[in-house]
């Protein structure tokens, strides 16, 4: 079954430098500058959002130190699908592949590229989520299309990046390597101008409360409206919840194994690259949440303008030319992110075609060998993800709230986006029972230790997420299952 994806029309292009920016550039992109916000109303002292993004590092960490090993191990198109293939069968392999396409992958794409047209607006006020080219069209319940100025950027982003990265691997890497380098020398940036001009008797790193929400105002029933509990066990569950931003700005690690087959001495590269790449990153975004406590108070943090803290502590600093820039970086960074996304994601659904489990012409490169046409399917999936929107009511009011509906789908997902984690983790398990023999280039360091805590907190997440809101996990399974019917289709149509 494994020879199936070998395709020797993918050129190993791909450095250790490149390999390490694809890492980098997919996790860097609007998380870092944003989800400090919500994590900080959830749980109301610095220590514990610090806290959090530390344990969702931690996550980072030891699942990238599993996954090196079974990305030496099987270097090859798809990555993370090859691996739940091989060690669970090929329908787990699929749900991931198919929940990659229909949410994970195409719905953070979607979400990145509307924040960078958001903060394009910043420059262009013509650009916005109310100024309509197809006004809003209410279709069914509580759904609507539309297409704004702002989803017309972002579309335009999605085809444009898409675009490029048909013209082969030299433009997508090249694209790639220049916005990673940027957007960490900006992220690098907001760090020292925190730690040299913050400090002030006013920021959240003066504070006396430090760790005692309940000193800073905080209440579970404020943080999680309708929320029962009390007391400690009360700030342990919205901790687990804290940390689904700071695990989601850092995800996208597993993005540069889609890549594999494409990375040259991918033994020694591939595992250099998630980590180094994921210690940086991690490093990063815990000095950069550091930064935000040296400059602002806590509840600048928690209520900063549309959860964009950056770009307060920019403002605070510097004023509306400060904010600017920031603005900037934050287009950068998400400019550089989508291409990274959009470069790796389409390996996976050639990957699936190549095992007849996808359209065939999918399976397919051109002549610059890279595979345009998953490339275009996914381009045009994601682009109709940015159109549909939630319409909600205030039912005291009767005001109406558009949102989006890729956001909506991406909350639900979240937990059985951690349960694939949980079981890519758990493969190197597996595969060093099923398959003792095979060569390893790189074995996990800490093994069983390493594996078994990230597969521990893994767990404790899902779980947590499922007390908290069983309804929204149970809907995101459901959506996985969806790949069930497709799987055995493709399954009797492939013979």
């Amino acid at each position: 079954m494994t020879a199936k994806i070998e395709n020797h029309k993918l050129v190993r292009a791909l450095g250790p430098v490149d390999a390490t920016m694809i890492v980098m550039g997919s996790m860097i992109g609007s998380g870092i500058f944003i989800t400090s916000a919500e994590s900080a109303r959830l749980i109301g002292a610095p220590g514990w959002l610090l806290l959090a993004w530390a344990v969702a590092g931690l996550m980072t960490i030891t699942g990238a130190l599993c996954c090196s090993e079974l990305a030496t191990m099987m270097p090859r198109a798809g990555g993370v699908y090859v691996f739940l293939r091989e060690a669970y069968g090929p329908s787990i392999g699929f749900l991931y592949g198919w929940t990659l396409f229909l949410v994970i992958q195409t719905g953070t794409i979607a979400a990145v590229a509307i924040a960078f047209a958001k903060f394009l607006g910043v420059f262009l006020p013509a650009i916005a989520s109310d100024h309509y080219l197809i006004a809003r069209v209410r279709i069914f319940g509580g759904y609507a299309v539309s297409l704004s100025t702002e989803q017309f950027i972002a579309v335009l982003l999605i085809f444009l990046l898409t675009w490029i990265n048909t013209r082969g691997l030299e433009v997508g890497k090249l694209v790639q390597n220049t916005f990673t380098f940027a957007k960490t020398t900006a992220l690098a940036g907001v760090v020292v101008i925190g730690f040299l001009l913050g400090w002030s008797t006013n920021s959240a790193a003066r504070s006396s409360a430090w760790w005692d929400s309940w000193a800073n105002g905080w209440s579970p029933q404020i943080a999680q409206p309708g929320f029962a509990l009390t007391g400690g066990l009360a700030l342990a569950l919205l901790f687990g919840k804290s940390m689904v931003g700071p695990l989601f700005a850092q995800t996208a690690w597993t993005n540069v194994t889609f890549v594999g087959s494409e990375v040259r001495d991918p033994g020694r590269n591939l595992a250099r690259a998630m980590l180094f790449g994921c210690g940086i990153v991690v490093i990063l975004y815990l000095l950069a949440n550091l930064a935000y406590i040296a400059v602002l108070p806590f509840s600048g943090i928690q209520y900063a303008p549309q959860n964009r803290v950056a770009v307060a502590m920019m403002n605070a600093l510097f004023g509306h030319a400060g904010a600017m820039c920031m603005a900037a970086a934050i287009m950068i960074s998400t400019f550089g992110c989508d291409n990274g996304l959009i470069l790796s994601g389409a390996r996976v659904y050639f990957a699936m075609a190549c095992d007849r489990l996808f359209f065939e012409k999918i399976g397919t490169t051109n002549r610059y060998h890279v595979p345009a046409a998953a490339l275009v399917a996914q381009g045009i999936w994601t682009a109709f993800l940015t159109l549909p929107r939630t319409v909600t009511t205030n039912p005291r009011t009767g005001s109406v709230t558009y949102g989006n509906v890729y956001t909506q789908l991406l909350e639900y997902i979240i937990s059985a986006d951690l349960l694939f984690y949980l079981l890519l983790v758990a493969a190197v398990i597996v595969l060093r029972r099923k398959e003792p023999q095979a060569e390893r280039p790189y074995r996990t360091w800490g093994y069983p230790i390493v594996p078994i805590v990230s597969i521990v907190l893994a767990g404790l997440v899902i779980v947590d997420l499922a007390w908290l809101a069983p309804a929204t996990s149970g809907i995101g399974i459901l959506i996985v299952l969806t790949g069930v019917p497709v799987y055995f289709f493709w399954r009797r149509v492939s013979g």
